[in-house]
């Protein structure tokens, strides 16, 4: 039920996104937390606190936001983009041992905001950790995915992160 949810989140807002399917690696970011850089990042025009999350490597179908990726699957060399899936199993921190996702509702607030990382560049980490091949991926702290906003607190957003995981990467739920 909750895998449909997300797809109908993600089409019913294509309006925002110019939706793409890409097919080979990429970061699924869905169960992580993101530390912020001290940096700003600008998404469209608008800039935003930069965070850095510790996302696994797949392989396979994913839901790429071609307007921000040059409408190309292809990532620069030594780089990997961070798309959304379908997979409700994949490796999880902190032992990167392939875990359920398990989806949930959260309030962002001043102290504990939410993580954009959908179709945004990572760097793979030199070493894999418990075989698994890792990447820093760079996102936007508080943006919506669904139209570039900023997310104000108290908004209910969503992310597959445990609770506790600091700026949990996920998105707020359309129009809220």
């Amino acid at each position: 039920m909750k895998k449909l949810l997300l797809i109908a989140l993600f089409c019913g807002n294509a309006a925002a996104a110019e939706l793409m399917i890409c097919n080979g690696e990429y970061a699924l970011c869905a169960a992580s937390g993101s530390t912020p850089t001290g940096k700003m990042i600008t998404v469209k025009g608008k800039k935003f606190a930069e965070g850095m999350a510790v996302c696994p490597i797949l392989k396979g179908r994913s839901i790429a936001n071609g307007a921000l990726m040059n409408k190309s699957c292809d990532a620069p060399v030594g780089k990997v983009w961070s798309l959304f899936s379908t997979e409700t199993e994949y490796p999880q921190a902190p032992t990167w041992a392939t875990t359920k996702a398990v989806v949930r509702e959260f309030t962002v607030t001043k102290d504990a905001g939410m993580s954009n990382q959908w179709s945004f560049l990572c760097d793979r980490q030199a070493k894999p950790v418990n075989g698994v091949n890792l990447a820093s991926c760079y996102g936007p702290i508080n943006e919506s995915p669904w139209n570039n906003g900023r997310v104000k607190f108290g908004t209910t957003a969503f992310t597959a992160a445990p609770v506790g995981a600091p700026n949990p990467v996920g998105g707020n739920f359309p129009n809220k």
